[in-house]
């Protein structure tokens, strides 16, 4: 009994001290894309403002969307924007919206792990479609052979790898596929969570990397940090304009360069299958969600001071983590948006 009520006063104890100093702690939930860039915010963030922590779960997206939703936690995160549909959710159980704010640009990648495969493998959209869609069944099958001269693939079934949970990772993935290929578009289509017609799942980024790289003869989609860090081989990709880009920072910068000035006011926009030659076709944006009323104003001014800081200073975080920069003009469009946070 002692020791409870010592454990007791000691909790209380922290609890003041934490209130004297002015401890403000913003919650926040949602993509695993973006978590290596958020995680090296937030802590650098932390640094300059010692009386505010922003703890973040990398739950996916889909999480994201659901909890900031149901107000358990302060913003969310996601890699693929909210549809019409759960803009109204929120409005209609919140009384007002929900902002979105792109925060870097990534790419999704297409990982393998074939035994005896060094090569940089290419995959053209039809091939990658073929894949995913079941239809193409063995590595060494003349739509992956014929894009890959020279290269001695296995005749070996492909094991197929995807995200278990809702993922903004999956919405670009989809997103792409479904530009691509018509029958993908029409029999699964585009979201954070579909009915996949094949393969395993993986929780997280991590989930699809670790599956990946302990099954042999796999294919799964990650976020370019995901394979870099994991040292996992990534194809090239054939782009809208026919070249084979290998995924890269200025490669993404190209893809987002086009929709800079034709960003929509919501800032809600896809830039897969990007037009030009440097383009990489699976790239995308990724976003915080942003309620547009706190009741709590020392939270509101904490994350719209974070947000500028985010899109100023924070930039400079980004291509170390291979993430790319916003373009300049979405910038400037999203600072003066910050004023809509009230």
């Amino acid at each position: 009994m002692k020791r409870i009520a010592g454990s007791f006063l000691v909790a209380l104890a922290l609890g003041a001290v934490l209130w004297a100093q002015g401890v403000l702690s913003i919650n926040g939930a949602g993509a695993t894309f973006p978590y290596p860039m958020y995680s090296k915010w937030f802590d650098e963030y932390h640094k300059k403002n010692g009386n505010l922590q922003i703890n973040y779960q990398s739950i996916g997206s889909g999480g994201g969307i659901k909890q900031v939703t149901e107000g358990t936690v302060d913003f969310g995160a996601t890699d693929g924007p909210m549809n019409d549909e759960q803009l109204k959710t929120f409005q209609d159980k919140h009384g007002f919206g929900i902002l979105h704010f792109p925060t870097v640009l990534g790419a999704v990648v297409p990982t393998y792990n074939i035994a005896g495969v060094e090569a940089t493998l290419n995959f053209t959209p039809d091939a990658l479609a073929g894949i995913f869609l079941g239809k193409i069944t063995k590595w060494n099958d003349p739509s992956i052979a014929g894009a890959n001269k020279g290269v001695k693939l296995p005749a070996e079934d492909i094991v197929v790898v995807h995200r278990a949970d809702g993922s903004g990772t999956s919405y670009c993935w989809t997103d792409y596929l479904s530009k691509v290929s018509d029958e993908w578009k029409t029999k699964v289509g585009k979201g954070t969570s579909v009915n996949w017609p094949v393969g395993l799942g993986g929780k997280g980024n991590e989930g699809v990397t670790g599956t990946v790289k302990n099954t042999p003869n796999s294919i799964g989609y990650v976020e370019l940090i995901y394979a870099e860090s994991n040292k996992i081989p990534y194809g090239n990709v054939k782009n809208a304009a026919g070249t084979f880009v290998k995924a890269s920072l200025a490669a993404v910068s190209a893809a987002a360069a086009g929709t800079a000035k034709d960003m929509p006011e919501d800032f809600r926009v896809s830039i897969t299958n990007a037009p030009g030659k440097a383009s990489y076709p699976i790239s995308t944006f990724t976003w915080l969600l942003i309620p547009e009323k706190f009741s709590d104003a020392a939270k509101r001014d904490a994350i719209k001071s974070f947000l500028k800081w985010a899109l100023g200073e924070g930039q400079n975080y980004a291509e170390a983590l291979s993430y790319a920069k916003l373009p300049k003009e979405v910038v400037a469009r999203e600072t003066k948006a910050i004023n809509k946070v009230q």
